[in-house]
C-alpha cells in the first residue's frame, strides 16, 4: 500500500471539549477549573486536570481533589452543534476527512499545496479558522502516517501544533514511553515492563518473535510495526463502524444485581436503536467491566446469526453479566458497557430467540418497532421505570 513520503496527514483533537464548551459560553468559567457532570466526571478542563481530576472519576473523588472547581451540568446539544461547526471546518479545509469521534478526525492534505498551502501552513490555519470561528482550542498533529499524526497530537496537547517531519521519526518516537503505542494499556504496558521494556525504543529493540511470544501473534506483530513508525492505513472517508457501544460510569456506589440489570437493558436498548437505524446487524456482544482498583475486563460471546433484535442482545448482555456477578461482587464496578462487533449492513436473517423465550420476544420486538417510529420516549420498559437512565453522549453518524 503506498505511504507518503512527506507529512500530509493531520490528526485534530478538540482540547477537553466539553470543558472547552463551556468555558467558551461562559466568560466566568475561563481559566477556572471546571468539571462537567456531578455525579460522574464526564469532561475536565486542563486547569481541574492539573490537580488530578479525570474523566470517569466520581464527582465526589473530583471535588476533594479540586475543591474549587466549578461544576457545570452537561449540555449534549451545545456539544452536538459544536462538533458540527468544527467538521465543516475539516471539510472545508479537505474532503480526506475520517472522523474518529465527534471532536477528533484525521485529515489527508496532500496535493492542496498549490491551492491551499504546505501542510504545515494548512495546519496552522485550521487551528486559527477552529479558535476564531468557532471559539475552541484545537491541538493538530502532523506526520507521514496516521499513528504518528495521533502521537504528535497527544504529545502537542494542550492548543499546540507539533510536525514530524519524515527524517525525524524515529528520534520522536523512539523516547516516548510504551503507552503511546496504541493497543498498549496496563495489562499490556505490565507485561512489557516485566522483560525490561517501558520506551517504544526498547519494543523496537525487541526481536518481533520475542514479542509475539510475549502478548500473541496478532499485538506482537501490530507493536512491533508500531514502534518503527510502520503504518500504512490511508485516510479513509465514509467508512462505517466495525464495532458500536454505550457505557455507564457508576462511581464509587455500590450497586446491587438488579440495579446493574436495568442499566444493562438500558445501554443494550439505547444501542439496538443504534443498529436498526443504520440498517446495521451485529454477531459478537460485549461486556466491559471497570472495577474499583481501575482495572479492566471484558466477557464475549459471539451469536450463531447477526441481528439487530434487542431481545437477542440483551438475552447475550445478560448472561454475560451472570457470568461475571462474582467478579463484581469481590471487585466492586465502577463502569460498565456493552459492545456490538462484527457489524454488517442489514439483510442477514436475524437471530432466532432460545426456546420458551419466543413470546416475550415477541412483545420485545414490538416495543422496539414502537420506539423506532415514535421515538425512545414513546414506551418505557418497567425495569426503567423512576431509574436515571444516564447520559446519552453525541455521536459520529453510524
Amino acid at each position: 500500500m503506498f505511504v507518503s513520503t512527506e507529512a500530509t496527514i493531520l490528526h485534530a483533537d478538540l482540547d477537553a471539549f466539553y470543558a472547552s464548551v463551556e468555558q467558551r459560553d461562559d466568560p466566568r468559567l475561563r481559566a477556572r477549573p471546571v468539571i462537567v457532570g456531578s455525579g460522574v466526571v464526564l469532561a475536565a478542563s486542563y486547569e481541574a486536570r492539573a490537580h488530578g481530576v479525570r474523566t470517569a472519576m466520581s464527582g465526589g473523588q473530583a471535588r476533594r481533589l479540586c475543591p474549587q472547581a466549578i461544576v457545570v451540568e452537561p449540555r449534549m446539544s451545545a456539544y452536538t452543534e459544536a462538533s458540527r461547526a468544527v467538521f465543516a471546518v475539516f471539510r472545508h479545509t479537505t474532503p480526506l476527512v475520517e472522523g474518529l469521534s465527534i471532536d477528533e478526525a484525521f485529515l489527508d492534505v496532500g496535493g492542496l499545496g498549490k491551492s491551499s498551502g504546505s501542510p504545515v501552513e494548512i495546519a496552522a490555519r485550521l487551528r486559527r479558522e477552529v479558535a476564531g470561528e468557532i471559539g475552541l482550542p484545537i491541538t493538530v498533529g502532523l506526520a507521514r502516517t496516521k499513528f504518528l499524526a495521533k502521537v504528535a497530537s497527544g504529545v502537542a496537547k494542550p492548543d499546540g501544533l507539533l510536525v514530524v517531519p519524515p527524517h525525524r521519526e524515529l528520534g520522536f518516537l523512539h523516547p516516548l514511553p510504551v503507552r503511546r503505542l496504541w493497543g498498549v494499556g496496563p495489562v499490556t504496558a505490565d507485561k512489557l515492563a516485566t522483560r525490561g521494556i517501558r520506551t517504544v525504543g526498547e519494543v523496537a529493540a525487541v526481536p518481533e518473535s520475542a514479542l509475539v511470544s510475549l502478548l500473541g501473534r496478532a499485538t506482537g506483530r501490530h507493536l512491533y510495526a508500531l514502534a518503527l513508525g510502520r503504518d500504512p492505513r490511508p485516510v479513509r472517508t465514509g467508512v462505517r463502524r466495525r464495532s458500536m457501544g454505550a457505557q455507564r460510569a457508576l462511581g464509587r456506589r455500590d450497586r446491587s444485581p438488579e440495579d446493574l440489570d436495568a442499566i444493562v437493558v438500558g445501554l443494550v436498548d439505547r444501542l439496538g436503536r443504534r443498529l436498526r437505524a443504520a440498517g446495521r446487524v451485529s454477531r459478537t456482544v460485549t461486556l466491559r467491566l471497570r472495577f474499583d482498583d481501575f482495572t479492566r475486563a471484558t466477557r464475549s460471546h459471539t451469536l450463531a446469526q447477526a441481528t439487530a433484535e434487542t431481545p437477542a442482545i440483551l438475552t447475550t448482555a445478560r448472561g454475560l453479566l451472570a457470568v461475571a456477578g462474582e467478579l463484581i461482587s469481590i471487585r466492586g464496578l465502577t463502569l460498565i458497557g456493552v459492545a456490538l462487533g462484527d457489524l454488517h449492513d442489514d439483510g442477514a436473517v436475524q437471530l432466532a430467540l432460545p426456546f420458551g423465550q419466543a413470546d416475550a420476544g415477541a412483545l420485545d420486538c414490538a416495543v422496539d418497532e414502537v420506539r423506532d417510529r415514535f421515538g425512545s420516549s414513546a414506551i418505557t420498559r418497567a425495569v426503567l421505570l423512576g431509574r436515571d437512565p444516564g447520559i446519552s453522549v453525541p455521536l459520529l453518524p453510524d
